[in-house]
């Protein structure tokens, strides 16, 4: 992939996570960000198709991202564009949902989590085998699982019965690392993506992490979840 495709690449991710929308080439065009032609733009889409990276769910339709779509974004992710956003609204609910009571850490920072993004914020919690969650009903009023119930029975399924076993079996640090669609283990997930880390609290590991659509927003979860992971670490 050349660098034209991977800003092409790009955008047109970045789009789709705003308004859950197939992509056209005509808005790429009139976006004004890439001074080529409309034809160019239109043979750089089918390319991207053709190589896996964009999908076209209906003839007429413009393009979505596939998980290696996805992949490929994640991979030239550069978060650190995001840490202003993301500090405003971390800035403004630590003082609300984070009183730092050493016994309810935990909970506290998913509750934070959970009010900073759309997705399910999660960790397990040492000593008692069991994962928390909040954001459930946030996450299911997004379009990608109002239109596939299967979905939602799977992701509930998941967080009531499977995920803490999972993240137990899983070799996880202090690296933020994404599971996107088909690389998820659980086959009810391969419609998701997850970011988790870890996090240390009285010298127990624990995992901390965010579980959503493919189209969540990357670049801002993963600095999100990078401070709030980091308060666990205070």
């Amino acid at each position: 992939m050349n660098e034209r495709q991977s800003k092409l690449l790009a955008a047109i991710i970045e789009q789709f996570i705003e308004t859950a929308l197939p992509v056209g080439s005509q808005h790429i065009f009139s976006s004004g960000k890439f001074h080529i032609s409309g034809a160019t733009v239109r043979n750089e889409m089918r390319l991207l198709g053709e190589e896996g990276y964009l999908m076209q769910p209906h003839v007429s339709a413009g393009r979505i991202p596939t998980a290696k779509g996805y992949r490929m974004y994640i991979n030239s992710l550069e978060p650190t564009r995001y840490v202003k956003e993301v500090e405003a609204k971390f800035t403004t609910l630590r003082e609300q949902y984070f009183e730092r009571k050493d016994q309810e850490r935990v909970y506290e920072a998913v509750a934070l989590l959970s009010h900073m993004m759309p997705n399910i914020a999660f960790a397990t919690v040492p000593h008692k085998h069991r994962l928390y969650y909040l954001g459930l009903a946030e996450t299911l009023r997004q379009p990608d699982f109002m239109e596939n119930p299967k979905l939602i029975t799977g992701v509930a399924e998941v967080l009531e019965e499977h995920l803490a076993d999972v993240l137990s079996s899983l070799t996880i640090d202090d690296t933020i690392r994404y599971y996107v669609g088909e690389e998820h283990i659980l086959p009810q997930l391969q419609s998701c993506s997850m970011i988790i880390t870890s996090y240390t609290v009285r010298g127990e590991q624990g995992v901390i992490g965010i579980l959503g659509p493919m189209r969540m927003d990357y670049g801002y979860n993963h600095v999100a979840l990078q401070m709030v992971a980091s308060l666990l670490q205070e």
